[in-house]
C-alpha cells in the first residue's frame, strides 16, 4: 500500500502532565496547584490544609514560556 503524502506541517502534542497540573484563567493568568496535598497529612493542620486547596499564580517569564510551549493548545 502507498504512503500518504506528507503535508508541510507537524502536529502539535499536549504534554499531558503539564496540562493537568497548569490552568490559564480567563483575565489570560497562568496558576499552578501545590504540591503535597495527597498523604503524610494527619498532623497538618486546617489552616494549611485549607490553604492547599488555592491556586498560585506562576512567576517568572522563563517558566511561563516553557509552559506555553507545552501546553501549545492551552486557551
Amino acid at each position: 500500500m502507498p504512503q500518504k503524502p506528507r503535508s508541510g506541517k507537524f502536529k502539535l502534542k499536549t504534554h499531558k502532565a503539564t496540562s493537568k497540573r497548569f490552568r490559564l484563567t480567563a483575565s489570560g493568568l497562568l496558576v499552578r496547584t501545590k504540591g503535597g496535598k495527597s498523604h503524610l497529612r494527619r498532623h497538618t493542620s486546617k489552616r494549611t490544609k485549607a490553604q492547599f486547596l488555592e491556586m498560585v499564580p506562576v512567576k517568572g517569564r522563563g517558566i511561563i514560556k516553557r509552559i506555553r510551549r507545552l501546553v501549545p493548545n492551552m486557551k
